[in-house]
Formats: C-alpha cells, structure tokens, sequence
C-alpha cells in the first residue's frame, strides 16, 4: 500500500487559469507559494524561504477558484503531490511541484476578502451534496 497526501496552506502567486477539456470538464491551474523562516547558521539571520506549487483543481472547485480567487489570496489546498520535470530551451533540467487538488477552502480575512462575495459559502456549498443538514457546535461528539 503506498500513500500521498499533501496540504498546503499559501498565497495565490497569480490568478487562476481556467480551461476546460474536450469533454467539458472545468480544470484551473495556479501557482500557490508557502513560506517558511529558516535561522542561518553562520549569521543568526532569520530568511524567508518560499517555495513554489502548481495547483491544479478539477470540475466545480475549479469554476470556484476561478471565480473567488485572485493573486496574492491565501488559500488551503489538500491533493497528491507530483514533480514534473522537463529540459528547457538550454538544455537545462528542470522540476516543478505539482498538486493535484482535491480539496481547497478559502482563508483569511481582513479588507480585501470583505469585498468579495461570500467564497467560503461557496466552496462549502460545492462541497456539501443537496439536502445535507446544517450541523452545529451541539452536534458535533467531541
């Protein structure tokens, strides 16, 4: 049995792409960077340390990532994690990490996210299948 999982918690790097395949499948791609302080050894420094995903999202979360997200939004992103690597035009090897989502939620607050129409809503809503209870904190056994 093998198993990958990856969750990643980061701000959009540029809008989201959306495309659909000859089928009519909605698919949207996007760079997603994390962020992390290392302290270096020789000089005491904090640096930031940011590493870049590809995220690609499939059917209706790809139509709400499209329509909610934007650069520079944070955003929580579950999926499989793949390297894809490819020569460029040098001849140099090349990688790149990329996500295959399966869950996304938006995040954050603040000014910015005022100003857009309810995403969190949304992407609940695209999860939840039609008739579903709403629960609350009573409901919950723990």
């Amino acid at each position: 049995m093998s198993f990958n999982k990856i969750i990643l918690v980061g701000n959009l790097g540029r809008d989201p792409e959306l495309r659909y395949t000859p089928q009519g499948t909605p698919v949207c791609s996007f760079s997603l960077a994390t962020n992390e302080k290392r302290k270096d050894k020789n000089t005491g420094e904090n640096n930031d340390i940011t590493t870049w995903f590809r995220v690609t999202l499939w059917g209706r979360q790809a139509e709400t990532a499209s329509q909610y997200l934007s650069r520079g939004r944070p955003v929580y992103i579950e999926g499989r994690l793949r390297v894809e690597e490819w020569v460029d035009r040098d001849g140099k090897q090349r990688h790149t990490l990329e996500v295959h989502a399966t869950d996304m939620q938006f995040i954050g607050g603040g000014a910015r996210d005022e100003s857009a129409p309810a995403p969190a809503k949304a992407a609940a809503a695209a999860h939840e299948p039609s008739g579903a209870p709403e629960l609350n904190d009573d409901d919950v056994p723990f």
